[in-house]
């Protein structure tokens, strides 16, 4: 399906036959190139940048690379081609063909789930503003740049579902989407994590890495519900959100290759040596790492809930890959492992639906380790002892039966007391982040790296690596 770039809203949804929603979407746009304007990455709106822009939704083939100054990409409406006869997957109707329409017991929930997913789109790109000035490379501040504006797209794409299915509601909702911002004191972004702060570049690939990923999944969830153009809308999401886990993965592994190389050249892997040469250690890497796989667990929700089994019976959101389930009704029980008195643990069984997030999580969880053993090769390579680890699930939660129960990083119940007294070593510190900041100095000769990243493998689309992926203004 190619995508019309001919409209003033680039679409494959043929949006000109419908001039009612046109003029709606046409009303949004001048607010949302002010919001980008206002709140996008700061100070480069004027340079050209070497963009992938989609030109169709073919899986082969549906991006094209070019120069594009940031406020005259084409953001538009993209949705992965319908499958023919396309039946409900799961749950109570299983079957059944799939809505393509609202159905009207399900409309507030609906708008729920979109409103919340669309959310985190623009706070990502609220979150990384400023990022653009500490780049430690041309090459990763067209990275930057690439997850930002394909996130202003997941924006527009959850904009459309509210006008074009939700009426008034869903108008007033993709104003309120503008409304809130990352961070505000008194209109923040709906989920905790997005509104945390990304002041430097480690905490960057952290969440492209660990956040994104939650995100993977949860598109991967929406992918499967029963309302078609939520589906076709997430599936093509997700061909891009590849790229922003790719651009995670592979910065904390050139981190990690730095790293390795400060401590080959001065024989030593004491932290202080290490910093001291402008790379980051080890141990500090491990404590990002804790703090933003942590961070990024609860946005699956509570291990046990009525509000997934809901979404699971009612056809609205299912299991990320739902066909790979043999039982498509979910009609079995999951046990879950929860605090019993002060120290003590226990096994409840409760029904398979009321674990749907437990379930996801426990995919998310499996789907970090990929990324773990990538960077513990990297270590066992360099012939290194030091291996990084996910910690527990059980660690700094605030959603869930594990909310609040102090739990150490390998997941054993510890006393309040031991709790805040070791948390300070398991989460990066003041310190620890005023030393990464103080390594935030931009580089902008093409080719050269800051000192604490390691060079890429390769270039993007058979560029090589010192090409000049940004034209500063």
């Amino acid at each position: 399906m190619a995508i019309d770039y001919t409209e003033r809203i680039p679409n494959n949804v043929e949006l000109a036959s419908n001039r009612t929603l046109q003029r709606a979407l046409e009303h949004w746009q001048p607010a949302f190139l002010n919001w980008w304007r206002e709140l996008g990455p700061t100070d480069f709106q004027s340079s050209d940048v070497y963009l992938r822009t989609a030109i169709s939704v073919d899986p082969k083939g549906w991006a094209n690379y070019g120069y594009v100054a940031m406020p005259e990409y084409r953001w538009g409406i993209f949705l992965a081609e319908p499958e023919a006869d396309r039946r409900v997957g799961f749950g109570d109707e299983f079957g059944k063909p799939a809505w393509q329409q609202v159905p009207g017991e399900h409309r507030s929930t609906l708008r729920r789930l979109i409103v919340t997913q669309g959310d985190t789109e623009p706070a990502s790109v609220e979150q990384q503003r400023l990022l653009g000035h500490t780049a430690p490379s041309l090459y990763d501040l067209r990275n930057l740049f690439q997850v930002n504006v394909e996130e202003g797209r997941h924006l527009w794409a959850m904009v459309y579902l509210l006008h074009a299915y939700f009426g008034r509601d869903g108008r007033e909702e993709a104003e309120a989407l503008l409304s809130r911002h990352s961070g505000d004191a008194d209109n923040p972004r709906i989920l905790t994590t997005f509104n945390e702060p990304i002041s430097e570049w480690l905490s960057f690939f952290m969440f492209t890495f660990f956040t994104d990923r939650d995100g993977k999944f949860q598109l991967k969830s929406l992918a499967e519900s029963s309302f078609d153009p939520l589906a076709r809308t997430c599936k093509f999401m997700l061909t891009e959100e590849a790229h922003h886990m790719f651009v995670g993965d592979t910065g904390i592994a050139r981190v990690v290759r730095r790293t390795l190389e400060v401590m080959q050249a001065s024989g030593s892997d004491d932290p202080d040596t290490v910093r001291a040469a402008g790379a980051i250690d080890l141990p500090t890497i491990q404590r990002y790492l804790n703090f933003w796989f942590s961070s990024s667990l609860d946005l699956f929700g509570a291990d046990a809930s009525s509000n997934a089994a809901s979404y699971f019976a009612n056809g609205i959101k299912g299991r990320p890959d739902e066909k790979r389930f043999a039982d498509h009704l979910a009609l079995g029980s999951f046990d879950l492992e929860i605090p019993d008195g002060d120290d003590r643990t226990r096994t409840e069984t409760i029904p398979l639906r009321n674990a749907m997030n437990e379930v996801v999580r426990n995919a998310y969880v499996d789907d970090c380790m990929i990324g773990l053993k990538h960077w513990n090769r990297i270590l066992e390579a360099a012939g290194h002892g030091y291996r990084f680890t996910l910690p527990s699930t059980r660690f700094r939660r605030g959603i869930g039966s594990w909310a609040g129960i102090p739990t150490s990083p390998d997941g054993e119940r510890i006393s309040r007391e031991a709790y805040e007294a070791q948390l300070p070593s398991w989460l990066p510190s003041a310190e620890d982040r005023a030393f990464v900041t103080s390594l935030m100095v931009p580089v902008t000769e093409p080719g050269k790296m800051a000192s604490w990243i390691a060079p890429p493998d390769k270039g993007i689309k058979d560029r090589p690596v010192d090409y000049e992926y940004v034209r500063l203004a």
